[in-house]
């Protein structure tokens, strides 16, 4: 009988339902060495929480989270809350020594970041693993990009070009949520979907942003306070409050990379028409990738060193078993979906953990991401032309 894996999951919203199926199917797919089993779901509502709890299956549910941190037969603490709250659960969950995989970004600072990391490796020391959830890591086609820049189809990289455009604040009348309230989100759309870009960039690159020149901009700066439905969106009450946006709606920026790069970011939640188009382009001396989330089975790839009468970018379908994490999953040409990178995830955690290794990416590296987001948010602020990425004395 395979020996299991105990699991408290925090948040019951959006992320929380992600999470929640992956840990469900991941067994079913992967030849895990540790079935998760899920323990206990940890909301802020008692009656929501039972209820998502029986749906999202879910053995128990609370609102107590330092009750659930603190239990003997909870072996991982999921946390999928706001960003503000990530800190204190997961230096919580980390000093009663359980595993942990904390949604992104890391935290709403860097001190705060700082603190997560430092714990985190005073926890690998005591054989307790932690990782930060950049799912699009997961994503078969960019997995793909790695293996090729890795290997050195590309040659040297001279252009990253990213994009992640959505469109769910577009219309003025969307009500407000947590995630325009800078004192709960840290951010807006530069720390909420900018992070990924970051992230995404330099783990393909396997270089760093060493300096940044940004602009963020708030297009709607009050919204209605109350809304009924959905967490992305939602209608407005009509008899509402406004309330104060204090977050960037759009950030764009150029980055300098470590061995020479020159990068072009945009993210925003106001690209009117693009629900979810999360693009990278890498140009190198020797070929190119260019990836889209809104066509995720697939990759471009241009190959400088085919004969120049045949060249040009070609699609390859990620969808073969020779493709990292699409073996698990369904015949050749069957492609996936969002929700699979969540299950692909909760697969590498759980190897990870029982192979006794670092997962990726690590609190370190999404220390890494924050430190990039707070120069980028010091450039906008100072106006400045090129603000350096301060990692310390790291």
């Amino acid at each position: 009988m395979t020996e299991k894996l105990r699991v408290a999951l925090i948040g019951t919203a959006f992320m929380g339902r992600a999470h929640s199926h992956a840990w469900r199917s991941a067994h079913r797919f992967f030849p895990l060495p540790l079935e998760p089993e899920l323990a206990v779901l940890v909301g802020s509502d008692t009656g929501r929480t039972r209820e998502r709890a029986d749906v999202l299956g879910w053995a128990e549910s609370t609102t107590d989270w330092r009750a659930a941190v603190a239990r003997d037969d909870i072996d991982v603490v999921d946390i999928c809350v706001p960003g503000y709250l990530h800190e204190e659960i997961a230096l919580a969950a980390l000093a009663a020594g359980k595993h942990v995989l904390c949604e992104k970004p890391l935290a709403n600072d860097v001190p705060s970041a700082e603190r997560m990391t430092d714990a985190a490796r005073d926890a690998a020391a005591r054989g307790i693993r932690s990782m930060c959830g950049f799912s699009y890591r997961r994503t078969p086609a960019l997995a793909l990009a790695k293996q090729l820049i890795d290997r050195g189809d590309l040659g040297a990289i001279r252009h990253v070009r990213a994009q992640y455009l959505q469109d769910w604040l577009a219309d003025a009348t969307v009500p407000m949520s947590w995630r325009l309230d800078a004192s709960l989100a840290g951010s807006g759309a530069l720390g909420d979907i900018g992070a990924h870009s970051i992230d995404t960039a330099q783990w393909l690159t396997g270089e760093r942003i060493t300096a940044v020149s940004a602009t963020l901009r708030t297009f709607v700066d009050r919204r209605p306070q109350a809304a009924v439905g959905g967490e992305l969106g939602g209608v407005a009450d009509a008899d509402a409050p406004m309330a104060p946006v204090t977050v960037d709606d759009a950030a764009a920026f150029t980055a300098g990379f470590s061995a020479g790069a020159l990068g072009v970011f945009e993210a925003t939640r106001f690209a009117t028409g693009r629900r979810n188009a999360n693009r990278i382009e890498i140009n190198g001396e020797l070929g190119s990738i260019a990836f889209d989330f809104e066509r995720l089975n697939e990759l471009e790839y241009f190959d400088a060193r085919e004969p120049r009468e045949t060249q040009g970018f070609h699609r390859v379908q990620v969808t073969d078993a020779v493709h990292h994490y699409t073996e698990h999953w369904w015949p050749v040409g069957h492609g996936l979906g969002y929700d699979h990178l969540f299950t692909n995830q909760v697969a590498d955690f759980v190897t990870a953990i029982a192979d006794g290794t670092q997962p990726t990416p690590s609190f370190d590296e999404a220390l890494d991401v924050q430190r990039v987001l707070a120069a980028v948010s010091e450039s906008a602020a100072n106006s400045s032309t090129s603000t350096p990425v301060n990692r310390g004395t790291q």
